[in-house]
């Protein structure tokens, strides 16, 4: 019973934990940005995909354990896009997140930034994260190349405006002691960053907005294209963004403000380098499930709620629709 409970029978395509809990989703989304992930191959891949198109076919070979078949199902959709059904570039996997994102986050969080530093690092960051919630959109619709090169430049600017513009004021600020300055200094990066999180999920999905996006009836069925799923879908994406920056940008500076005032550190100031990268690690990696797991991927949303097109092709009270990550 205990093996029964820790391991429930296999449904293709359905969540291996409950959906409808946020412990349930934390499971769910801690099994989605798994970095083992990205070390799967091309011949694991094609026998996980095999293994579940199998199942689909009830042509499974003998043995095969419902654990396989979760673990085949993690690693597509690890791996591979649930709309386009194509790979997802390593670096801007959600797998790939905190691998990819922590030397950026690293870099923002150093002190003494100049304005050019400041620069270099927020354009990193909101490239890396235009390319993630590009990569990770709901992609029922396609997207020209020249909308996503308008939201890039626009999800960039923005951000470094904002960065830029806070750290100015701060160093115009004349009345702030220069260790007063420092630590406001440190937790610049997090309103600049937020700020521009919810610029940079708007202009990277903006034709979600204006095409709107498929919402499935009970059994998978596309019912209709809803403007208004999409902009619930957009909304909840971008409070992630502003809920996963905070325990990252505001942790690390009063864990690090602390541990410099330690003899041991102060005598081998050389280890504050690797102890801060490691603090963005941690922060990161824990930050970044909790924050996802907020909302479920597919979302659902009454049809009463949506245009009145819809709810006339659906008997359905309720459809659900892909949020993305």
């Amino acid at each position: 019973m205990a093996e029964s409970a820790a391991c429930p029978a296999f449904q293709l395509g359905r969540p291996r934990y409950d959906q409808g809990s946020f412990l349930g989703r934390l499971r769910h989304f801690i099994d989605i940005i798994d970095p083992s992930t990205l070390f799967v191959s091309e011949k694991q891949l094609k026998e996980c995909i095999k293994l579940l198109d199998d199942y689909k076919h009830d042509t499974l070979p003998p043995g095969v354990s419902d654990l396989q078949l979760w673990e085949a199902q993690k690693i597509k959709q690890a791996i591979i896009h649930p709309d386009t059904g194509e790979k997802i570039f390593m670096p801007f996997r959600m797998s790939g997140y905190v691998p990819f994102g922590t030397p950026i986050v690293i870099g923002l969080l150093l002190p003494n930034q100049t304005v050019v530093s400041t620069i270099i690092w927020q354009w990193l960051n909101q490239s890396h994260n235009a390319c993630v919630n590009y990569a990770n959109r709901n992609a029922t619709k396609p997207t020209p190349t020249s909308k996503f090169l308008q939201g890039y430049v626009g999800a960039v600017t923005s951000a470094v405006s904002i960065a830029v513009g806070l750290n100015v004021l701060i160093q115009k600020a004349n009345k702030l002691s220069p260790a007063t300055r420092m630590i406001i200094q440190r937790f610049v990066p997090f309103p600049a960053v937020a700020s521009a999180n919810i610029c940079n999920v708007g202009l990277m999905r903006h034709s979600e907005l204006s095409e709107g996006i498929d919402v499935l009836d009970n059994n998978g069925n596309v019912v209709g294209s809803s403007k208004i799923a999409a902009r619930h879908a957009i909304t909840e994406t971008a409070f992630t963004r502003v809920v996963l920056p905070m325990p990252i940008f505001v942790l690390p500076p009063i864990i690090m403000s602390y541990l410099e005032r330690l003899r041991f550190l102060q005598s081998n100031r050389r280890l504050l380098l690797p102890i801060h990268s490691f603090v963005c690690l941690v922060t990161f990696g824990l930050s970044l499930p909790v924050a996802i797991s907020l909302f479920p991927q597919m979302s659902q949303i009454e049809v009463s709620r949506l245009e009145p097109e819809i709810a006339m092709a659906t008997d359905c009270k309720v459809v659900t629709y892909n949020k993305g990550l």
